[in-house]
């Protein structure tokens, strides 16, 4: 591979780093080409981008970006995922995957600089998505006015009962 390769490689690493909230190593060794293909496949449906790449290249391509933790855990043959978006869909993805095709497994992950283990990442593929945890958050945020409404709407009808039932007694005083 020409230096100018190189570098253009370097360079696109280090953007599609600079913009993941999540960057995924994992281990590819043993998988052909008709395993590989799909997995590429719905790693871009989920809006992830998948890169086999020379380790040397990708410690340099590292440097500088909030995943740089991993630099140092680089070794063999190994592909990185990076993620942009919701690093919960990008594990589900990657441990669905890693179910599915006997060979391919997750080593280690950086969320936003990070360091994760396997099991963590996985841990991570177990909570809900981004946007159930923001529906649960304005839910609980939205129950507390909810309930100070019912609470005082409760108060001011119990008022309402204690005048009218002295306005009974005054009524029933006058007509006695």
């Amino acid at each position: 591979m020409h230096r100018t390769q190189k570098g253009e490689i370097i360079t696109k690493l280090h953007s599609k780093a600079q913009a993941a909230s999540v960057a995924i190593v994992t281990d590819f060794k043993g998988l052909k080409v008709e395993d590989v293909t799909p997995l590429r496949v719905k790693l871009r449906e989920n809006g992830i981008d998948y890169h086999v790449v020379k380790n040397t290249l990708a410690r340099i391509a590292l440097n500088d970006t909030k995943h740089a933790v991993l630099q140092d855990s680089l070794k063999e043959c190994c592909a990185i995922a990076f993620s942009p978006g919701d690093p919960v869909a990008a594990a589900k993805v990657l441990v669905e995957l890693g179910k599915a095709t006997k060979n391919f497994r997750m080593r280690f992950a950086s969320l936003n600089g990070q360091f994760l283990t396997s099991s963590q990442v996985e841990e991570l593929a177990k909570l809900p998505s981004r946007e159930i945890l923001l529906a649960k958050v304005l839910g609980t945020m939205n129950a507390v006015p909810t309930n100070f409404v019912c609470l005082f709407a409760n108060v001011l009808r119990t008022f309402l009962y204690v005048l009218n039932a002295v306005k009974e007694q005054k009524e029933q005083a006058v007509n006695a």
